[in-house]
């Protein structure tokens, strides 16, 4: 593929993202990231993280904003129930606590607080993802 003239926009492998390393191993615990995409991959791409959650986690995601609007999403992996999860999420919304259990799609506006993200429970592989329009991921960290 690398001979064709717009083969540098397809990404087949990942490109760890440039965390530090404790935080990619504190990720490892629970999930296997499967692809990235931000500007640092692909020039001018948003920023795009896919992965599958395996355990319930024991890294908690603190209570942040980002400059630009972020979609994340939540699938459970039984094609003869593809709504069910499988799982069980306590995610935040500022103030407010929600419980999945079926797949999610959330959209969170530029400026919502957001998380923290507990997987709770994982009876099977959940695909997660999160895309942020920016060209790459920046959190601004709230108090909780």
């Amino acid at each position: 593929m690398g001979n064709l003239k717009h083969s540098h926009l397809i990404v087949q492998e990942l490109k760890t993202p440039n965390f530090s390393p404790d935080k990619v191993a504190e990720y490892a615990k629970f999930a296997t990231r499967v692809l990235w995409m931000d500007n640092n991959v692909v020039d001018g791409a948003f920023q795009m993280n896919c992965a599958w959650y395996l355990k319930p986690n024991s890294h908690i995601s603190i209570a942040h904003t980002h400059t630009t609007d972020e979609i994340i999403g939540f699938f459970g992996s039984n094609s003869d129930d593809p709504y069910k999860l499988g799982a069980e999420i306590e995610f935040w919304l500022e103030d407010e606590k929600y419980i999945l259990t079926k797949s999610s799609l959330i959209f969170v506006p530029k400026g919502l607080k957001h998380c923290p993200l507990i997987t709770k429970r994982v009876d099977s592989p959940i695909f997660h993802f999160s895309i942020l329009k920016d060209g790459a991921y920046k959190a601004i960290k709230n108090s909780q």
